[in-house]
């Protein structure tokens, strides 16, 4: 991916090329690309994970698409992983012109640019059983405050940002 990256931008600087590695690698992107790919179909799991819905989990998709490219590499070699990663993730290399921002980022820097105290992010509740937990988070900049509500701290988080930059916004 970062050998497709610096072929594609090659005047980016080392900042916008890392987010748009992040981008590309990121949780909702790596199941996203599991699903086109029919990954879900090559999944094992047991009839009691299969009702709660295991396989459709990104979570559980990302993993498995990572696992799988790792195989193709170890059993194809670099050429049969390169040719893969750049059909499956074609459609998300080409989606954005600009480098992507993702909330937390953009929250930071809304901060920053007013002089704030960067943004606080605290778990505010947790619920759901433990193959399912709910998240809530508390992110907190200057008097401003919002909340994210996801199936892990980190999603939560971006949510949290998401929300409160929203409200920032004019």
């Amino acid at each position: 991916m970062a050998e497709w990256l610096a072929e594609r931008f090659p005047r980016e600087q080392e900042g916008e090329l890392g987010r748009r590695l992040a981008f590309l690698v990121s949780q909702p992107v790596l199941a996203g690309v599991a699903e086109t790919a029919g990954v879900e179909a090559s999944l094992s799991v047991s009839p009691g994970e299969a009702k709660a819905g295991v396989a459709k989990r990104a979570t559980v998709l990302a993993d498995a698409l990572e696992a799988a490219l790792g195989a193709l590499y170890l059993d194809g070699g670099l050429d049969a992983a390169r040719n893969f990663v750049r059909r499956a993730w074609n459609d998300a290399m080409t989606v954005q012109a600009d480098p992507p921002k993702d909330a937390k980022t953009a929250l930071q820097e809304w901060a920053q640019k007013r002089g704030l105290e960067l943004p606080a992010y605290e778990i505010t509740g947790r619920s759901g059983p433990p193959h399912a937990p709910e998240f809530t988070v508390t992110v907190t900049v200057g008097a401003n405050d919002a909340l994210g509500i996801a199936g892990n701290r980190r999603a939560a988080e971006q949510a949290a940002a998401e929300a409160l930059l929203m409200r920032l916004s004019p």
